[in-house]
């Protein structure tokens, strides 16, 4: 058994760390500051209640699964850790080398998740990249339904790899509401469907997602600003995904709401945010 510290628990930790507990580990997590949820979904997934100093001090392995903006401000409460830090958040790669920095007496592996939350059957990937111990973290995976893929030992691979799909993939998801929307408006939406459903694995076909879209978009937006900002880094045209995260600022109410429609999304799809 490893003991495993996860910051913090929201709908993709609380999984993966459910899935290390029924993997024989003890995982534990700080309900400091966070919400009734948080500890619903700990409690549901066999995690266990620690402050942050104890966290800290018992841990072997770190895992950091939080929303992009809180990555680095996560990173500095745990300066002086000397375990495994698992930077798996969906920030870019010049992000991870500052956090790297930032614990210096840990040893910093980068992670990126790619897939559902590994609950009902759902087996996401998780890649890492880094110089030391990926394979003691992918070793804790073994007989889960996560799925560690080891890219190599640069600091970044693993970030860079997780934007590059989330460009495109929640960027698509975007497009497609909002292309699904326009053609709600003048009354050809069922021959939208019918000229996506001659592309199979089209997301026009997929109409019963824009709610779960809606529901993610406070998670989603921000992830493509870090996905713009390594584009423009790149010189490449960083343009897309910002107007792609405006949309999503649209949803802004619908945070994590999982009863609306795909009416009720399109409605607030159709409204300015604020």
């Amino acid at each position: 058994m490893t003991t495993i510290g996860l910051l913090h628990p929201g709908s993709m930790g609380a999984a993966v760390g459910g899935q290390l507990v029924r993997a024989g580990h003890q995982v534990l997590w700080c309900p400091e500051g966070r919400s009734p949820e948080s500890a619903e979904r700990a409690a549901r997934n066999g995690l266990k209640a620690a402050d942050l100093p104890q966290l800290l001090t018992d841990a072997a392995v770190v895992l950091s699964i939080c929303p992009p903006a809180a990555a680095e401000e996560l990173a500095r409460t745990a300066q002086g850790y000397a375990g495994i830090w698992v930077e798996a958040n969906a920030i870019t790669p010049q992000r991870t080398a500052r956090i790297a920095d930032l614990l210096p007496a840990s040893v910093v592996v980068d992670g990126g998740i790619v897939g559902s939350p590994p609950t009902g059957g759902k087996r996401p990937t998780l890649y890492l990249s880094g110089q030391n111990s990926i394979d003691a973290v992918a070793d804790l995976f073994t007989g889960t339904d996560v799925h560690p893929h080891l890219l190599g030992p640069r600091i970044g691979q693993a970030s860079a790899l997780k934007l590059s799909y989330s460009a495109y993939q929640k960027a698509s998801r975007v497009l497609a509401a909002v292309s699904y929307g326009l053609a709600v408006d003048h009354g050809v939406d069922e021959e939208l469907l019918a000229i996506g459903g001659k592309r199979p694995g089209s997301y026009l076909n997929e109409v019963d997602y824009i709610p779960k879209t809606a529901a993610r978009a406070w998670r989603w937006g921000p992830e493509l600003l870090e996905a713009a900002d390594m584009l423009r880094d790149a010189g490449l045209p960083d343009e897309m995904l910002r107007a792609a995260a405006a949309a999503l600022a649209r949803w802004e109410q619908a945070k994590d709401d999982g009863r609306m429609d795909l009416a009720g999304a399109l409605e607030q799809l159709r409204r300015l945010p604020g």
